[in-house]
């Protein structure tokens, strides 16, 4: 048996106590909530910061100003033939040995890159007359001499930096270099351009694979399949891809396009593939959930004057749902942009020096770079590992900033 409780309980003691209770639960978990965001934003500007910290040092170059005599070195050239047969039978790199060392002492040769000879080559070609004059060319650094330079040397290095900087021959400046070249074995002259046109490659093959196909599946699914069992295991089917790992997309690329169809390995047209499978599912998904938004009332009224189901479907629905379409698109593109799995698989991991020319051609992209700049055992490659993720980070960044945009601009309410 129950008792009625009276206007007056609501003012009682214990009534107080458990509103009190109440609101201090809320405050707690209040408090909860905002440690939560708190430590997840400390944990995010650590990443950063730490990035930052290795990243932005490896977007610049120390060099070595290194007075050439070239009429007395031992480089013989015609300036009037200077051809890459040429260039290649002088020996530039024991030359550039022999002037380093006149220039700045025994040993000295050990402070300049193992490739600063290729410095020596452009400049020759560049200006064939400087074959008859003394000129001063800046040589870049070694590893180690780059990084003493940073304040992260050996006592060694130091000692030499120290040295250099004394006689005003030692520059650090934005290594611009890092941005237009490629893979190398020197960390002081490798770049991210190869990789970086090898993603974008990649990402057009993806976009213009999954696009079309995705979007077509998902107005099919939405506006003329027939609701039975066969388009409900369909659904399933594609919910439980885009929930597959990404490794499984690798398998399926290699046994088809490279074991089945023999198509060239590390190429960006295979990995374009491979990410167009794994993408697809996603902007189908997207696509339902954007033309399931359009209000019916907006068929209706197409139908209501005249309009055949085709056109309510691309003259209205579609261009209305575009908007949903279009972020979820770039949303699963930005995903697959920082994807390694599936492409170790098949096979993009080879060392290219060279960017590719087309979409056939072997390729590499960002993130499998920066995978095996990571795997590397010199020090220099710490901080162009950290310099490539700080320019995959912007390109994402720069993705999911368009989608937001789209969105915001777009987005219609009803």
């Amino acid at each position: 048996m129950t008792t009625e409780r009276l206007p007056t309980d609501w003012k009682s003691d214990a009534m107080r106590k458990r509103i009190a209770r109440r609101y201090a639960s809320e405050r707690r978990f209040k408090i909860a909530g905002l440690l939560a965001v708190a430590l997840s934003a400390a944990f995010l500007a650590f990443l950063l910061f730490s990035m930052m910290g290795n990243g932005l040092r490896g977007f610049t170059r120390t060099e070595i100003a290194v007075k050439v005599d070239f009429p007395a070195s031992p480089l013989l050239l015609d300036p009037n033939a200077i051809t890459d047969q040429a260039l290649a039978n002088a020996n530039l790199p024991m030359v550039t040995g022999e002037v380093v060392k006149k220039a700045l002492g025994a040993n000295a040769e050990e402070w300049v890159s193992p490739t600063a000879w290729t410095v020596l080559r452009d400049a020759i070609k560049a200006d064939p007359k400087i074959l008859a004059q003394t000129v001063t060319i800046k040589l870049p650094a070694a590893t180690a001499i780059d990084l003493a330079a940073k304040s992260d040397g050996s006592p060694e290095a130091e000692a030499a930096v120290a040295r250099l900087k004394k006689a005003g021959l030692l520059t650090t400046g934005v290594n611009w270099g890092f941005l237009t070249a490629s893979d190398g074995t020197d960390p002081t002259q490798v770049g991210i351009w190869g990789a970086f046109k090898g993603s974008l490659l990649t990402m057009l093959v993806t976009l213009a694979l999954s696009f079309p196909v995705g979007v077509a599946t998902a107005v099919y699914l939405e506006e003329y399949a027939r609701k039975n069992w066969l388009t409900d295991i369909i659904e399933v089917s594609i919910n439980n891809l885009a929930a597959v790992p990404s490794i499984i997309f690798g398998l399926l690329g290699l046994s088809i396009f490279l074991n089945f169809l023999a198509l060239p390995r590390s190429a960006a047209l295979v990995g374009g593939m491979t990410l167009a499978l794994m993408t697809m599912p996603v902007i189908v998904i997207a696509g339902r959930n954007a033309i399931k938004s359009v209000p019916p009332s907006i068929r209706d009224a197409a139908l209501g004057i005249g309009a055949s189901p085709v056109q309510v479907v691309f003259h209205h629905v579609l261009p209305l749902a575009l908007p949903g379409i279009l972020t979820g698109t770039i949303i699963g593109m930005a995903r697959a942009l920082g994807e390694t799995a599936p492409l170790l698989m098949i096979g993009m991991r080879a060392f290219i020096a060279t960017p590719p020319g087309g979409i056939t051609d072997p390729a590499t992209v960002l993130p499998v770079q920066i995978f095996l700049w990571s795997d590397e055992v010199s020090k220099g490659f710490v901080e162009k590992t950290s310099a490539a993720i700080i320019v995959l980070l912007v390109f994402l960044l720069a993705m999911n900033g368009l989608a937001i945009y789209l969105r915001n601009k777009f987005e219609r309410r009803w």
